[in-house]
């Protein structure tokens, strides 16, 4: 997808209404557990629109991490005391992938989404028109690259998996791309974002 086609597509997508979702869509026989508080969390979706393409900015989480460690995920982590999703957005990608604060254009957050692990996950969408110099942070990230907006906006690139978590077989969703793996909450995330692009090209 073209940069001079995403952008105008992407501002067009934020406006579609889109209900929250959740690790447990796919399976809602899965148990909470009582008393279960959501831990406030937001994600950098960064839409790099300086090549030839327009592509996303994905991580692979460093295996030594207590949460979702090896994974593929958006950059980002837990609000801080004070902080809103953008703010935090936009500090965790500076500190996990050397994202300058200042080298986005926010468009805004778009949905949220609950995951088995007791996050509140809201994602923020923002356009990158410039390269910048990639810093992973050795602790919490073992690898930074980008997969082509253009897989990512076709609903078709998506499936529904499942494997055994705590003794239950869970449902999730994946969106593979060359050797990367992409799946639960970061593929609901991005699927979301799909479908909005989807109901907007009406």
């Amino acid at each position: 997808m073209r940069p001079a086609d995403a952008e105008p597509l992407l501002r067009r997508a934020l406006a579609v209404p889109r209900a929250a979702s959740s690790d447990f869509d796919l399976d809602p026989q899965l148990p909470r557990p009582t008393g279960r508080e959501l831990r406030p969390a937001a994600v950098l979706l960064a839409v790099d629109l300086s090549g030839p393409a327009a592509q996303v900015i994905l991580t692979k989480r460093s295996p030594h991490l207590r949460h979702h460690p090896g994974q593929i995920a958006l950059p980002g982590g837990s609000l801080d005391p004070g902080e809103d999703a953008v703010a935090a957005a936009l500090r965790e990608a500076q500190e996990e992938i050397g994202l300058p604060l200042g080298h986005c254009e926010v468009l805004g957050p778009c949905g949220s989404h609950e995951t088995v692990t007791a996050f509140h996950v809201t994602p923020v969408l923002a356009l990158m028109r410039g390269p910048f110099h990639v810093r992973p942070e050795a602790r919490e990230v073992a690898e930074v690259f980008a997969v082509p907006l253009g897989h990512l906006a076709d609903p078709a690139n998506y499936r529904v998996e499942g494997r055994r978590w705590m003794g239950r077989h869970r449902r999730y969703w994946v969106v593979p791309h060359g050797p990367y793996y992409i799946w639960g909450a970061t593929a609901r995330l991005l699927r979301g974002l799909a479908e909005r692009i989807e109901a907007s090209r009406g």
